[in-house]
């Protein structure tokens, strides 16, 4: 799979497109936990569900549609690995879980916060060093990301804040693993839809759980 040159302004346009993605994602969780009748377990399910069948369909549809595909293509069920769906699936069980208490400005500051240090911490640990500019960069974008959520911050809960960072941390653990498979992977889309089909199960399993314990009973219903 080719990829169009990195360029300034290609660079900057999808980290803003990344940035407002992550931002949906925060406020649309939150709705949907605040103002449906459905768990946390459950939630997570259709998350990774959902986004397993589309990718997995958008894979299957891509390589049929592909002139001269060849036959050894990735399939989404042959590509990925079990450490990137564990992270995956740790990530969002824990970003949904966070938020049925945690408010949407407090929940991204803590992601935010766990993913960029976790990042930058493994970065240091194996070598590299960020240049002065990079630090003021940094350091800008810190203070603006709290400027901006500082109206709606409340202090959380210790449980909440600990799955939030956990999911963080998770997160991080699952983008170091594809900046390093990234050059090497044939297809980065297989990949992705093999990593959401293997952390699909592994969030219906969570949920089937926590339902037959009557911890969190499942709600697939119109409420829910």
């Amino acid at each position: 799979m080719s990829f169009a040159p990195a360029t300034p302004a290609r660079t900057a346009g999808l980290t803003a497109l990344a940035l407002l993605a992550f931002a949906g994602n925060s406020l649309l969780c939150r709705i949907a936990l605040r103002d449906t009748a459905i768990d946390a377990a459950s939630f997570t399910s259709v998350r990774l569900v959902s986004g397993a069948l589309m990718l997995a369909l958008l894979v299957t549809w891509r390589g049929r549609g592909r002139a001269g595909a060849k036959a050894g293509a990735p399939r989404p069920w042959h590509a990925g690995d079990w450490t990137s769906a564990l992270a995956l699936f740790v990530y969002a069980a824990g970003f949904s879980f966070a938020y049925v208490s945690l408010s949407a400005a407090t929940g991204a500051l803590l992601l935010f916060g766990m993913v960029q240090t976790s990042m930058i911490g493994w970065g240091l640990w194996r070598g590299e060093r960020l240049r002065p500019l990079q630090w003021a960069g940094l350091a800008a974008a810190s203070a603006g990301l709290v400027w901006l959520l500082l109206p709606g911050l409340a202090t959380p809960s210790l449980a909440a804040g600990l799955l939030m960072a956990a999911a963080g941390i998770a997160w991080a653990v699952y983008t170091l693993r594809g900046r390093v498979a990234g050059p090497k992977a044939a297809d980065a889309t297989a990949v992705t839809a093999g990593n959401f089909l293997r952390a699909a199960p592994l969030a219906l399993a969570l949920s089937a759980a926590l339902n037959a314990l009557g911890w969190a009973p499942a709600r697939w219903d119109s409420a829910g």
